[in-house]
């Protein structure tokens, strides 16, 4: 169905979903070809009485990016690298620009973004909303850090340019601000270079929480990159076991690697494909793929940093239900303490995680809601089942108990008392948005369920 509406676009009524696909919902959406055609547009729909956010890929897990009976703004097609200095080492994006586009237009050249997150799809615009961090977050900050300028389209339509030195509240605000200060029109970015584009990566195995832990905080002073896999399923003794990860850029010169063959899930898996011992059977051969002594091996650098990114569509392994990405970061001096027992709570419920991810972070994001902050955080994917809520909502309690926060660019379930606690900044977020946004015209699910707006 073709609405006719007095824009400069045309909407159309589709569904939406977040990339765990729990939720799908009916929005009315349009497609920009160009950013001249979003000022008016916003321009257009005031006193429309309906909301407006943007989404990019769909590479948020959760509700960031839907908004239903509302309206969203696409703009995958608002792809165009618009500007590069290379003296300065600065490239000006449209928001649709992903990671894999400037992989694939500065690698060749020894240049490239100081970080990424976990998949190479990840577009400017989400990356400026969620600020995204990557296995080197505790070297180099958050996305934000390295943001230089954004010009952002208000809701009124009127165009703006933030930064730290212009309005830095709004900077601040727009920085892991969930899309909710205006549309992103232009990003300006920071990158760096870089000796190569392959990594030298040594695998460990971890026989536990504490060997991990103890290794994480001697390898922040040695490693560049650090990610470790965590067996989510482990009991007893090896509770928390797994495989430390860390890695350097490759010196000297190397061929271009070639690009990756990525195979795709084609439909969804039926359910209970993924179930406790499937899950297990899998685990215990991952684990023991590396040997006790480790390994130490040259691979290109996308095989490092979007391992997922091989499989095409790999979040149809959970079924039409979807899953549930829960990730926390605790801060150091709890952190051990806590994570031990998110992991034994977890081995104790009726649903199993299928992933796990530990990783270290260093220094807080600048944005008022960026989820980093010096500690460790713990990322573990859930199918959706009929109990999946209940023990994120455990889950929930025990990262409140040990002052840490989730981030809510995977989050599905958090209630507006946690996040008022985790996100102590809140309220000179809400300061700006009733500065720029007074009427909430800019609003998603998410919005609504945490109750970011009064």
């Amino acid at each position: 169905m073709v609405l006719a509406l007095r824009t400069p676009m045309r909407w159309k009524r589709m569904e939406v979903t977040g990339w765990g696909r729990t939720r799908r919902v009916e929005v009315l959406a349009c497609r920009p070809h160009r950013l001249s055609e979003i000022p008016s547009t916003l321009a257009a729909l005031n006193g429309d009485g309906t909301s407006l956010i943007a989404h990019g890929a769909g590479r948020s897990y959760g509700d960031v990016a839907t908004n239903e009976q509302g309206r969203v703004l696409l703009t995958e097609r608002l792809n165009r690298i618009l500007a590069f200095d290379e003296a300065n080492l600065e490239v000006v994006c449209e928001p649709g620009v992903t990671f894999q586009d400037l992989l694939d237009v500065f690698g060749p050249r020894g240049i490239l973004f100081p970080l990424s997150p976990g998949t190479a799809f990840t577009t400017m615009g989400g990356a400026v909303a969620c600020d995204v961090h990557g296995k080197n977050q505790e070297h180099v900050g958050s996305f934000g850090d390295h943001v230089r300028w954004i010009d952002l389209a208000l809701p009124t339509g009127r165009v703006v340019r933030t930064s730290r030195l212009e309005d830095p509240e709004l900077f601040a605000a727009t920085i892991g601000g969930l899309g909710l200060t205006g549309i992103i029109l232009r990003v300006s970015i920071g990158l760096v270079r870089v000796p190569s584009l392959w990594s030298t990566v040594h695998e460990r195995r971890m026989p536990h929480l504490d060997a991990f832990m103890d290794a994480f905080e001697a390898c922040r002073r040695t490693a560049s990159h650090s990610v470790g896999w965590i067996d989510g399923q482990a009991r007893g003794e090896s509770l928390g076991r797994g495989i430390l990860e860390t890695a350097e850029f490759a010196d000297g010169p190397r061929s271009i690697p070639s690009p990756r063959r990525a195979r795709s899930i084609p439909f969804d898996l039926p359910p209970g494909i993924l179930n406790r011992l499937s899950i297990r059977a899998f685990n215990g051969l991952y684990y023991r793929r590396i040997r006790r002594r480790g390994r130490i091996r040259e691979v290109p650098l996308a095989e490092h940093l979007y391992p997922l990114d091989s499989i095409h569509d790999w979040n149809r392994l959970y079924g039409r239900r979807g899953f549930h990405q829960f990730q926390c970061v605790i801060p150091d001096g709890a952190a051990r303490e806590g994570i031990r027992t998110i992991l034994g709570e977890v081995g104790a419920a009726p649903v199993t995680p299928f992933l796990g991810v530990l990783k270290s972070m260093g220094s807080e994001g600048i944005g008022h809601l960026s989820f980093p902050r010096k500690g460790f955080s713990l990322a573990l994917d859930f199918p959706d089942r009929d109990e999946t809520t209940a023990l994120l909502s455990r889950l929930e309690r025990i990262t409140r108990d040990h002052g840490g926060r989730i981030y809510l660019a995977k989050d599905s379930i958090l209630s507006p008392e946690a996040f008022r606690e985790m996100y102590p900044r809140h309220g000179d977020f809400r300061e700006v948005l009733q500065r720029v946004d007074p009427e909430g015209r800019l609003s998603s699910d998410l919005v609504r369920r945490i109750g970011l707006r009064p």
